[in-house]
């Protein structure tokens, strides 16, 4: 198989996989991080078969929907021997996706290439925005928690299990992820697309808190 052949049979994999995901984290995110991967891949020249590879496979091993506390993303390496990927760049694949996760306020992005800064952008753009806040309510309503506890504090988590094994309420995730990814963005196109997104999820945070207290 060619490269473009790859990506089409790679693509109708993870299509079939995650078509019936209620989480948000469906084949629709995964399809638009495959876009916006693209879109910002224009202007920063990466890879793009690498990118590509990446975008499509990243939630496959994702930690919040497996069992195993092993990172390794098994089910993806699988994949892409399946596909006859040479190892040096299933390697570079499979780099990316073990280390595209947020992790924790504190907790440091040990993302380190081009590549992987291009696709954990496309990832993170998708978290926030319009999008970003639906997806949030999808993924709150999917592990059954509250929308918002005002008497709950939003927490900073100082490490990766803190933030893994946090029960707090949708609209602290806000404060404790979201609100932080505009300047986590590596890429300068990214950074300039988060702008907007970022500012959106500030007024619905503003009306949402108006609407909470009973004021109109």
């Amino acid at each position: 198989m060619n490269q473009q052949d790859i990506i089409q049979k790679t693509a109708e994999y993870i299509k079939q996989e995650f078509s019936n995901d209620p989480s948000g984290h469906d084949w629709w995110h995964i399809y638009r991080v495959w876009k916006n991967a693209l879109a910002i891949n224009e202007i920063e020249k990466g890879d793009s078969f690498i990118i590509q590879l990446a975008a499509l496979l990243h939630d496959l091993d994702d930690w919040k929907f497996n069992e195993s506390e092993d990172e390794t993303p098994l089910r993806a390496r699988l994949w892409l021997d399946s596909c006859s990927i040479e190892p040096h760049l299933a390697d570079k694949v499979c780099n990316i996706i073990k280390h595209i996760s947020y992790k924790g306020a504190h907790v440091e992005n040990k993302m380190d290439s081009l590549e992987g800064f291009i696709v954990q952008d496309a990832d993170r753009l998708d978290a926030i925005g319009a999008i970003g806040i639906a997806r949030t309510f999808a993924y709150g309503g999917y592990k059954n928690r509250m929308m918002y506890d005002p008497e709950v504090k939003p927490e900073l988590h100082k490490s990766f299990e803190e933030y893994k094994n946090s029960k707090s309420d949708t609209i602290n995730h806000f404060y404790e992820k979201l609100l932080l990814l505009k300047d986590r963005m590596n890429t300068e196109t990214a950074k300039k697309i988060a702008e907007e997104r970022h500012e959106v999820m500030l007024k619905f945070l503003e009306q949402f808190m108006k609407e909470w207290e009973g004021n109109s």
